[in-house]
């Protein structure tokens, strides 16, 4: 029987960064609560960790290499069709409220209604991420770094207005679709930088209790592809000891923040009386880095950037249960798709995240995931199997991590002989799905024809970046 779905995904929400995922002092009860009711997948990444080719590969349930939204410039418009799409050939009710991060809302993105959207900047987004041989300057200015603390901001009050549209939206008219199964996509933006956060859940966090990031010392050595990044995207300079306290407190305290508007919505949920009918899930586009390795942002396939916290609460959803399986966003359209009854016109390549939620854990399931925005020199991808993670950089040494034995990601064992058999397996793994050279070629070719549209290098590295797209009704601030 075809049932509703309440889709909420949150911004930039660090996997970690929850108690039921063992945070030892991060306040998510509502979350937590999901969890326990509900199941709890541990190996959930991103397809891309940044916004815009995540959500485009979410909404279409397809890799990023095959729509070409390969970074915030690339934004998707609809032309490739997904969930949406779908839904709205069988006249069920598809409908948006909040951040989508699509070019416009005259697009056909498959939405019958978006509610308070957000879209990328002028329908551009931005287009100095799209500079690349050579990468553009170091920044000048870091918005992330000056913009933190107890108080208020643009994204916390937008939050309050998604909350508060998503509630009203479940009381007055989830009572008028009894009759059709609907989806409810409910996308909050926090706890995406700014990391100003609202003084009584900053509260919640004094520094005392702050862990020091990990990798965080002068003398830590990082990959040369990171190292790259971080000396483009050298937020971390622009913080000094008290206050990246500030920031990792405000952030935790926006997952708290975050968290609260969540309870707000399953309680309207359960007021509908539809919470019964409803497969529930919470997830995120991506993760935050938070200092660790002297990075902010997400923009690596690190377990703090590419993996996502992913809870499934609803009928024929294991109670309590947790999955090791390894899976990605691209599949919440195929589990939109098959709760809605319409498997027939789900992508084959992925599955379906409550039949994985019913089955036992596959340790030879693969996760896959690619970066080619902001700060990238070259293509990255991941590769997740098993208890092993396999990062291949285009033109570098890969890494290779085994995440049973170190979770931490603090020992690449790519050199490793006794790791040789693990190595070539993955890397099989990658080049069975993709010719790593010819999508970073593809990518990269892609690029730079929209900078040479947009007035060529120059001119868009003098435009600057607005290190984060405005609320609506926001102006954008471009910085160097």
């Amino acid at each position: 029987m075809a049932q509703n779905v309440l889709f909420i995904m949150s911004d930039e929400h660090q996997q970690k960064a929850a108690g039921c995922y063992g945070h030892p002092f991060v306040r998510t009860p509502a979350i937590d609560a999901l969890a326990a009711g509900g199941t709890r997948f541990t190996n959930a990444y991103t397809n891309s960790p940044i916004c815009v080719p995540a959500r485009a590969s979410f909404a279409t349930g397809r890799a990023v290499h095959e729509i070409g939204n390969w970074d915030n410039a690339h934004p998707y418009d609809g032309r490739i069709k997904g969930w949406g799409h779908t839904l709205q050939q069988r006249g069920m009710k598809s409908l948006s409220i909040g951040k989508l991060h699509y070019r416009n809302e005259t697009d056909p993105t498959g939405f019958d209604e978006q509610i308070v959207p957000l879209h990328v900047v002028d329908g551009v987004g931005s287009v100095s991420a799209s500079v690349k041989q050579p990468l553009g300057p170091p920044i000048k200015t870091s918005k992330l770094a000056a913009n933190i603390g107890p108080g208020d901001s643009g994204y916390i009050r937008y939050d309050r207005s998604i909350t508060e549209e998503t509630c009203r939206w479940l009381k007055e008219e989830a009572p008028k679709h009894r009759d059709r199964p609907w989806v409810l996509f409910c996308s909050l933006v926090c706890p995406h930088f700014p990391l100003i956060a609202p003084p009584d859940f900053y509260a919640m966090y004094p520094h005392d209790m702050l862990e020091t990031p990990k990798g965080s010392s002068l003398d830590y050595e990082l990959h040369p592809w990171i190292e790259k990044f971080r000396q483009v995207q050298c937020h971390d300079e622009f913080f000094t000891d008290e206050t990246r306290k500030i920031a990792i407190a405000s952030y935790y305290a926006l997952c708290s923040f975050m968290d609260s508007n969540v309870q707000k919505v399953l309680a309207a949920l359960d007021a509908s009386g539809a919470r019964d009918d409803t497969l529930v899930v919470y997830t995120a586009d991506h993760g935050e880095n938070l200092a660790t390795r002297r990075l902010w942002g997400k923009s690596n396939m690190y377990e703090e950037a590419a993996a996502i916290p992913l809870i499934l609460s609803g009928p024929d959803v294991p109670a309590g249960k947790v999955v090791n399986t390894p899976v990605t966003l691209a599949e919440g359209a195929n589990t939109i798709l098959a709760t809605l009854g319409l498997e027939e016109a789900a992508n084959p390549e992925f599955q379906c995240w409550r039949r994985t939620a019913n089955a036992p854990d596959d340790p030879a399931r693969v996760a896959f995931s690619e970066y080619h925005a902001t700060g990238a020199d070259s293509a990255a991808f991941m590769i997740r199997k098993g208890a092993h993670k396999y990062i291949h950089y285009v033109g570098y040494a890969p890494e290779l991590f085994d995440l049973d034995a170190d979770p931490e990601e603090e020992t690449n064992l790519a050199a490793d002989p006794s790791h040789a058999a693990t190595l070539t397996d993955l890397q099989a793994e990658l080049t069975r799905r993709i010719d790593p050279d010819r999508v970073n070629g593809d990518a990269q070719d892609s690029q730079a024809a929209l900078v040479e549209q947009h007035g060529g290098r120059e001119a868009v590295l003098n435009m600057g970046s607005f290190q984060g797209t405005p609320a609506p009704g926001e102006k954008a601030e471009y910085v160097q």
